[in-house]
């Protein structure tokens, strides 16, 4: 019995809330195409806070739905996983969260700053994993590419005489301002903020924080360049 109330209570805020979550996500979760889109959008009101119409698509996976916000405009693609406790996760409008993307906030330390808060107008890449312990916030207009990971947790491993799992971990959040580009396969650890209008390039893993309207990368990151508008820049075929 400790095992199941353990497990339901890494599910859901009450018993009778993973029933219904459970019952409408097993009735319409699974339906394909505009039509499951489409019943989701209403359905799911019922267990989240929906502000206007969303597309949620099949398959995706919610824990904790009543600690999950979307605005209008936002979509879930298939495979997606959002968990949502303690203080929720936020998505802002016509964000956008691909394929396989992990949104986890879990919690079992009682953190009391563990969050996602997304802005609008941004998306979040294919198979990105964002684990919100320390608190994550990212701006508007905010890209990564696939495979990117923003982890807002750390664990301490000082003591060589105990185990990892005793000694703990730090949580000092995550911010990613606004119009930052996240390339593929990038990692950002704990304790950063990532300035407005910077480039992470693909693979970098950055440890300290990034200045606005810089491009970073290697490992650990350093700075590579400025973003300068004055700068000359080669000719080539842009697509807005």
């Amino acid at each position: 019995m400790n095992s199941v109330s353990l497990y339901l209570s890494r599910q859901s805020s009450s018993l009778p809330r993973y029933f219904l979550e459970q019952l409408l996500l097993t009735l319409f979760g699974w339906i394909p195409t505009i039509l499951g889109a489409g019943l989701r959008s209403f359905a799911y009101r019922l267990i989240m806070r929906l502000a206007g119409t969303v597309a949620i698509e099949r398959g995706v996976r919610i824990r904790f739905a009543d600690h999950i916000r979307l605005a209008s405009g936002v979509y879930l693609d298939e495979g997606t996983y959002l968990h949502a406790c303690p203080q929720g996760i936020s998505i802002g409008e016509n964000t956008m969260v691909m394929h396989g993307a992990i949104l986890h906030v879990y919690n079992f330390r009682n953190l009391p700053h563990a969050f996602i808060r997304i802005g609008r107008d941004s998306l979040i890449g294919e198979l990105n994993v964002l684990r919100g312990q320390g608190g994550i916030t990212i701006g508007d207009r905010v890209y990564t590419g696939p495979n990117a990971q923003i982890l807002a947790v750390n664990h301490v491993y000082d003591d060589p005489t105990r185990p990892m799992r005793d000694q703990g971990i730090t949580a000092k959040g995550i911010v990613v301002e606004d119009d930052v580009w996240i390339g593929a396969g990038a990692i950002i650890t704990d304790g950063v903020v990532v300035g407005r209008g910077s480039v992470i390039a693909a693979g970098a893993v950055v440890t300290t924080d990034i200045p606005p309207h810089t491009v970073a990368g290697g490992i650990p990151a350093r700075i590579l360049k400025r973003i300068d508008a004055a700068a000359a820049t080669p000719a080539r075929e842009v697509h807005l």
